[in-house]
């Protein structure tokens, strides 16, 4: 379940600055105690600058293995340990709080999040998603509305995290299935149809975070 000595975490750190919490950094596992990882000083994916880190520091952290698959854990800074190099000290998740995400398989979750579509004739609204993941969503749309299956549609949507950053995520989709509700409403399942991996990775992190939140109440 938990990575190896000499394999590497992908982490970032929990800020109140949306740029600097989307930093991803890389650091490998030097050694391990019972209850910690002990870590070499992460350093920037793509600029190599070290990140120093302090004590409670607050972590979304993942590793690969095999076939791809994303580990997602939070934890955070427990303390530090000197030896031929600097070492940080980062508590263990407990095994169930650790969540598997494979290359082709996304979590979803509940979430009421606003989100801001135009269609293929240029029309505008805005709607709140009743679900969410890193394949695609659904929102609610009223009658009036005219959407059909294979629409194509360009969204805006809006995400918050944990540490009350927020951050617009920008995609293409397509209208999958569009479901009639008792209340008059609509029920409209969308799938991305282009999206970054940058953006998809703002998604994942959101849903990872609600999933984490849902296992700890």
């Amino acid at each position: 379940m938990y990575p190896k000595i000499n394999e590497h975490l992908y982490l970032q750190v929990a800020s109140s600055d949306a740029a600097q919490s989307e930093i991803e950094y890389r650091a490998r596992i030097a050694d391990m105690e019972e209850d910690n990882f002990l870590i070499e000083i992460p350093m920037q994916e793509g600029n190599g600058r070290l990140k120093k880190l302090f004590v409670g520091d607050e972590l979304s952290v993942y590793y690969l293995t095999e076939g791809g698959i994303k580990n997602y854990f939070t934890t955070h800074v427990t303390g530090f340990k000197e030896e031929v190099i600097r070492m940080v000290r980062l508590r263990k998740p407990a095994p169930e709080s650790i969540f598997k995400i494979q290359r082709r398989s996304f979590l979803r979750v509940n979430a009421e999040l606003e989100l801001a579509v135009k269609d293929a004739m240029g029309s505008r609204f805005l709607v709140r998603t009743e679900d969410i993941g890193g394949g695609g969503a659904s929102f609610l749309g009223d009658a009036k509305i005219t959407l059909d299956i294979g629409d194509k549609l360009t969204c805006w949507l809006l995400v918050s995290y944990r540490n009350g950053s927020t951050e617009h995520v920008n995609f293409e989709s397509e209208i999958v299935r569009i479901k009639q509700l008792d209340t008059g409403r609509n029920l409209v399942m969308i799938k991305f149809s282009a999206i970054s991996d940058a953006e998809r990775q703002k998604i994942i992190r959101y849903c990872f975070e609600r999933q984490f939140d849902f296992r700890n109440r």
